[in-house]
């Protein structure tokens, strides 16, 4: 981690910030070379599931959520994005995640092109989670 976010993260906690807003402060100023792709990596997606103030869905396929989810994850498969988009708050951080981040990131980018200015995708995705040896949990329907 570069020294300026580690320095940015600990002045957060020293202020009495949560580990949530902390993370997603960095997540803001975390840029691909670009300067379009934000992301959070899995630490923030961990903390942030806990915390339960930031909406993460697991945007894989029905079959995929089959092997397993991270608890606290919403079900909202990309297939399903286009007719099921008014669940996705505009005006709030949201947090996407796929298998690897491929999908998150393209689905990131359509997002924002339409004005989801607060929307981050996860570095790693759940392939990552399951080779940190997270725990998962059955899906449940929403």
């Amino acid at each position: 981690m570069p020294r300026r976010h580690l320095l940015q993260r600990t002045a957060a906690v020293v202020l009495g910030s949560t580990l949530v807003s902390a993370a997603w402060a960095q997540a803001n100023a975390t840029t691909t070379n670009n300067g379009n792709s934000k992301f959070v990596d899995l630490e923030t997606v961990r903390a942030t599931l806990k915390e339960g103030k930031v909406p993460v869905f697991d945007i894989r396929e029905p079959a995929e959520h089959a092997t397993g989810v991270a608890a606290g994850a919403r079900l909202l498969p990309m297939s399903q994005i286009g007719a099921r988009l008014a669940e996705i708050p505009k005006d709030q951080p949201v947090l996407l995640m796929c298998n690897t981040q491929n999908r998150s990131r393209k689905v990131a980018e359509a997002l924002w092109e339409r004005g989801y200015t607060h929307v981050r995708y996860v570095q790693g995705g759940m392939s990552q989670w399951t080779a940190n040896g997270w725990p998962k949990v059955p899906p449940t329907q929403r």
